[in-house]
Parts: C-alpha cells; sequence; structure tokens
C-alpha cells in the first residue's frame, strides 16, 4: 500500500481503524508506506505512534511539500510488494474493495486495475462538473484509453512498477501515464464516499495546476494552437488585403493608408505563422526530450518473456524485462 499524506491527522485514526483489517484478511505479506508530503500537523507523530503497533507501517517523509504526485512517485519507487495499490487518506475510496481489485488482477491476469468511482453523488455538483470536464478534455487530448472517473486509486503489477521507475518523468500525472503504457487492466466499480475527517487538499487552485501539468504531460496542443491561430489569422489577414486594395481602387481611402494597411496585415500574418512553425518544432524537442518508448511489447513468442517497453532508438536495454514472472 502506498497513502500520500499532507496534514492528514484528523483522519489517519480512522484510516488505520479500516485499512489494517482490510488488509489482515487478505493473508498475505503486506507493507503500508504512508509519505508524509512535508505536513505541518502532527501527521508524522500519530504515523509513529500507530507504526509502534502496526509493524507493517512504514513512514516516508519528505522535506518539504513537494505535492500529492511527487509523494505519490516516492511511495511507488519504494514499494517492494508483487502488487502495490496506492490509495489517498481522505477514504473516499473504500480500502474494503482492495480485496476485490486483488482478486480480478490474478484472475483476470491483468497487471492493472483501475477503482472507478461509479457514483459521485456525495461530492459538490462543482466537484462532479469540473471532474466530467476533466475527464472529457483528457480523453481528447490523450485518447480513448483513459478510463472515465478513475483517480489515482488503483492497484499496480511490479512489471509496471518497474516502468514506471524507469521512466524519465519529473512531473507524473499517473492517472494519464498508467493508461498510455497499454498494460492490460480491468475495473473496480464503488461508489465514492464523503471524506471522512478533516479539509481536502485538493481546492480549485490544485484542480487548475492538475489540469495543466495533465494537458501539459501528455499533448503538444497547446503549441498546435498557435499553429492554427497562425493560418486562420493569415488566411483572413489575406482576405483583409484584398479589402484593402478594392477600397483603394475604389477611391474610398485617404493617402497612405492602403499601403500601412497592407503592410501591417501581411507582417502580422506572417509573424503568426512563423510563431505557429515554431511552436511545431518546440513540441518535437518537449517529445524528444520526454524520452519516452515509442511502443511497449507485451510479449514475444521467441522467447515467451515479458517486455516492459523499447523505442526503435535501440534504448530497448534501458527497459529490460521487469524482475519476477508473472502468475
Amino acid at each position: 500500500m502506498v497513502i500520500p499524506m499532507y496534514n492528514e491527522a484528523a483522519v489517519i485514526p480512522v484510516l488505520v481503524t479500516r485499512l489494517r483489517p482490510v488488509l489482515d484478511a487478505l493473508s498475505v505479506v503486506y507493507e503500508v508506506v504512508a509519505v508524509d508530503d512535508g505536513s505541518r500537523d502532527d501527521t508524522v507523530s500519530m504515523l509513529s505512534d500507530h507504526a509502534r503497533d502496526w509493524p507493517q507501517l512504514r513512514v516516508v517523509r519528505l522535506r518539504r511539500n513537494s505535492g500529492h504526485q511527487a509523494a505519490l512517485t516516492a511511495g511507488l519507487h519504494r514499494a517492494a510488494g508483487r502488487w502495490v495499490v496506492s490509495l489517498d487518506a481522505d477514504l473516499q475510496d473504500p480500502p474494503e474493495i482492495i480485496a476485490e481489485m486483488l482478486r480480478a488482477a490474478r484472475e483476470d491476469g491483468v497487471d492493472v486495475v483501475y477503482g472507478v468511482r461509479g457514483d459521485r453523488s456525495t461530492d459538490t455538483l462543482f466537484k462532479r462538473n469540473t471532474a466530467r470536464a476533466y475527464y472529457w478534455l483528457m480523453r481528447r487530448l490523450v485518447g480513448a484509453d483513459l478510463p472515465a472517473q478513475a483517480g489515482d486509486f488503483r492497484l499496480l503489477s511490479r512489471d509496471v512498477i518497474e516502468v514506471l521507475r524507469r521512466l524519465p518523468e519529473r512531473a507524473p500525472v499517473y492517472r494519464l501515464l498508467v493508461p498510455s503504457l497499454g498494460f492490460p487492466s480491468a475495473e473496480v466499480r464503488y461508489v465514492r464516499a464523503r471524506r471522512a475527517a478533516g479539509e481536502t487538499k485538493y481546492p480549485l487552485r490544485r484542480m487548475i495546476a492538475l489540469a495543466w501539468e495533465s494537458m501539459a504531460n501528455f499533448s503538444a496542443a497547446p503549441l498546435r494552437l498557435a499553429t492554427w491561430l497562425g493560418m486562420s489569422s493569415f488566411l483572413l489577414c489575406l482576405a483583409l488585403i484584398v479589402f484593402g486594395m478594392v477600397a483603394y481602387v475604389a477611391g474610398a481611402t485617404i493617402p497612405g493608408w492602403t499601403s500601412m494597411f497592407v503592410a501591417v496585415l501581411l507582417l502580422s500574418g506572417v509573424q503568426l505563422v512563423c510563431l505557429g512553425l515554431l511552436g511545431e518544432y518546440v513540441g518535437r524537442i518537449y517529445a524528444a526530450v520526454q524520452d519516452r518508448p515509442s511502443f511497449h511489447i507485451g510479449s514475444d513468442s521467441r522467447d515467451g518473456n515479458t517486455s516492459t517497453g523499447a523505442d526503435p532508438t535501440g534504448a530497448e536495454s534501458r527497459f529490460a524485462p521487469a524482475v519476477g514472472a508473472r502468475g
């Protein structure tokens, strides 16, 4: 288990009360990696107190508040389980369905099991509408493989974790990054509950920041917008140049107006087109800097091994088969 936390002292007693019986009932060896994201309340001290009575609880503390996704990354990189489940501390995503997620992964032979919020009636109208708009936009930009209403409550296999650890992402958004890897997946639906205690750590400004990070990390659409605006503006400028010439021929202009009008429009149109072309090349540089594999190999009949990824430039060795066979 990986649980990012920031100022969650109010919810920790409820979290431990609900989570520990669920994990104990699985009858498997487990570990809970609680990542404190630079909390300023009693989160760390309360976790340390519970760790004395709960030996499976491990507390990882970041030196400063680095953000939810960064804390989640720290936990995923330190988790050592065959299966890893990420869960928010607010208990809006019920830990009671972890057993169902693990069973789905084993029986269906998948590497990812998404917790999908089938019912969000407990959320505010604003929250539901903004979430719907976010997933609609992301599915248009990233692709239809993105599960709608799936947040950061998911189960990942060791193969997926090893790939995530090797990707050169500085600011990963896992709800988009994990589906983009193409691992076989399943879904478990549940009713989203109200926050068990405390206050939300995702106000409007953080939701906007998440939307921007998602769009900037997985799409060059903002750069291509400059291209389309530049081409549209250039065509409009050409039409206005024709209008200016017609007005000049008709004698409906004052001396010097036509030449100034045409010159300004022509230069503006050329500048906008050049800006769009610059955006196209910056987008390609951006994609190259990300250094993501161009494709991921699921299996090879020649050797029967599962490879976690490759690219056509010979960098396949960087994504060697993950440790441990699937079973």
